[in-house]
């Protein structure tokens, strides 16, 4: 189903077509529907290109009499469209396609960004490069791929760390505009930059002892990006194509933004079609499907009972695996999530997934985010029959 228009479509452009503005204008509302659809256009890009032909997805045309209670009030996937900036919600049940729909003028061709959604495609990677034998151990240090980091504190961090996100490094990502991230995402894409290793090797402070305490750092993935693309010799993104994109069965290519050293951005902005998002997510929940290691997507996926890293421990929520999101419940779930709404969610057991994109004016802490998570819970309730 298409909708040429949303929630306050004219304060996102509608009369316009959805302008996309330039890089410094995406997140700001008039441009952001267009922007997260149309991102190669604003970065610089390097193609991740699909297969010849697509692994099939077939289609339930059955209704979907799907309700979720929020707040005290049964609403249904209407409602939630109506009152949400989504601009794609698809849900699968393995290889059955159950619902569909794109808000603002959106199409199923259109790529839509991931923002870091990304961050679990470059640990898939990672498992990949592992298994292959390029990437020896995860109690290797950074520094011994990337050698620009030699002797500083993100350096001689493990790569378990980094996984984890538990470097113990001092580095700030809350999304305000003098942010550790927000310079470091402004440095790395100027003209002079001198590439993420160099800008990285400036942060010296470690807090507390690695492996002790998760802390959400974009600079511990691009570092993981370049530990790949040093162990490999490959482009992020030829490998991405080579090793998973192609044996997925992808519909069409993607595109991942690079830097001003043409090295994939590893903790964000991969663009991809709805369906093929949708795709990614059942070979996760097929762990791995032959095309990555099954126990690296468990272990992925998954959070010691009780650690630092568990959901409710790791925030009061979440819990976090290998640069993956664990969804608290009676089984392993998981969710890649980027901010602005883009969130998949996936249970393995029942082959469930639930992809959404979206153009949330605010970065993170929407209060539509905790009511996605109700959706999700009473999804995997009626169609897969598990109790929250």
């Amino acid at each position: 189903m298409f909708n040429p228009g949303g929630p306050d479509a004219e304060a996102y452009g509608a009369a316009e077509n959805y302008p996309f503005g330039t890089i410094q204008q995406r997140a700001v509302q008039r441009y952001m529907v267009g922007a997260f659809t149309n991102f190669d256009k604003l970065v610089a890009s390097s193609t991740v290109a699909g297969p010849p032909a697509a692994s099939q997805l077939s289609r339930s045309c059955d209704a979907f009499p799907f309700r979720y209670r929020d707040e005290g009030e049964e609403r249904t996937l209407a409602d939630y469209l109506e009152r949400h900036p989504a601009t794609g919600l698809l849900i699968a049940k393995g290889p059955v396609i159950l619902v569909e729909q794109y808000q603002y003028g959106r199409r199923e061709t259109d790529r839509f960004v991931s923002h870091s959604m990304a961050k679990t495609i470059t640990a898939m990677l990672f498992g990949i490069a592992l298994q292959d034998g390029k990437i020896h151990s995860l109690d290797d240090r950074a520094e011994d791929y990337v050698p620009e980091l030699k002797g500083s504190a993100y350096g001689e961090t493990s790569l378990r760390a980094l996984l984890t996100m538990s470097s113990g490094v001092a580095f700030s990502e809350s999304y305000g505009p003098g942010d550790d991230f927000a310079k470091f995402t402004r440095d790395l894409l100027r003209p002079d930059a001198p590439g993420a290793a160099v800008l990285l090797r400036d942060f010296v402070r470690r807090e507390v002892m690695e492996g002790t305490r998760f802390h959400y750092a974009s600079s511990e993935t691009e570092i993981l990006g370049l530990v790949i693309e040093a162990a490999t010799g490959r482009q992020l993104s030829d490998f991405a194509s080579e090793r998973l994109w192609k044996p997925m069965g992808a519909e069409a290519d993607a595109a991942w933004s690079v830097d001003r050293q043409g090295h994939n951005l590893g903790f964000c902005c991969f663009s991809a079609r709805l369906r093929d998002w949708a795709r990614l997510g059942l070979l996760l929940a097929n762990d791995g499907g032959g095309v990555i290691p099954a126990h690296w997507v468990i272990e992925t996926t998954s959070a010691p009972q009780d650690s630092w890293r568990a959901p409710r421990r790791a925030t009061s929520f979440w819990g976090y695996g290998y640069q993956t999101w664990i969804v608290p419940g009676r089984r392993r779930m998981f969710a890649l999530r980027g901010i602005h709404g883009q969130t998949m969610f996936v249970d393995p057991a029942s082959k469930l997934v639930l992809v959404h994109t979206a153009v949330r004016v605010r970065p993170g802490g929407d209060p539509g985010l905790r009511e996605l998570n109700a959706l999700w819970y009473a999804l995997v309730e009626q169609y897969a029959h598990v109790p929250r």
